[in-house]
């Protein structure tokens, strides 16, 4: 049987994996095997982490929705329930820059959810 050259496929789907380990350290950049070894465990990592992001932005948005909360002497918990029984359809992202950048408007928003409980 006749030997078979990689050649050009071969050589392409190379420089692929090597284009894409630009970068790295020591001989993860320049040495096709733990080149690919290393983008192959790079992209799964990306992969995890573009949805673990959106986790970590909603635990910071409550902590921070909790302490401007407290701060107007109501319990997170409470201030949510409050303002879905109000009706106040705002997200929580939306809901911690409001208490970050105006005080004043989220006292008013917790004053509507605490009127909303006590009814």
């Amino acid at each position: 049987m006749a030997r078979v050259k990689g050649g050009f496929t071969t050589r392409r789907r190379r420089k692929k994996i090597l284009k894409l380990a630009k970068g790295y350290y020591g001989s993860k950049h320049t040495l096709y095997k733990t080149a690919n070894e290393q983008v192959m465990h790079s992209l799964a990592y990306s992969y995890r982490d573009r949805r673990q992001v959106k986790r970590d932005m909603r635990k910071l948005w409550i902590a921070r929705i909790n302490a401007a909360a407290r701060m107007n002497d109501i319990s997170y918990s409470k201030l949510m329930h409050g303002c879905k029984v109000a009706g106040i359809e705002i997200n929580r992202k939306m809901l911690s820059e409001i208490a970050i950048h105006d005080p004043k408007g989220f006292s008013a928003i917790v004053e509507q959810a605490k009127a909303a409980l006590a009814k």
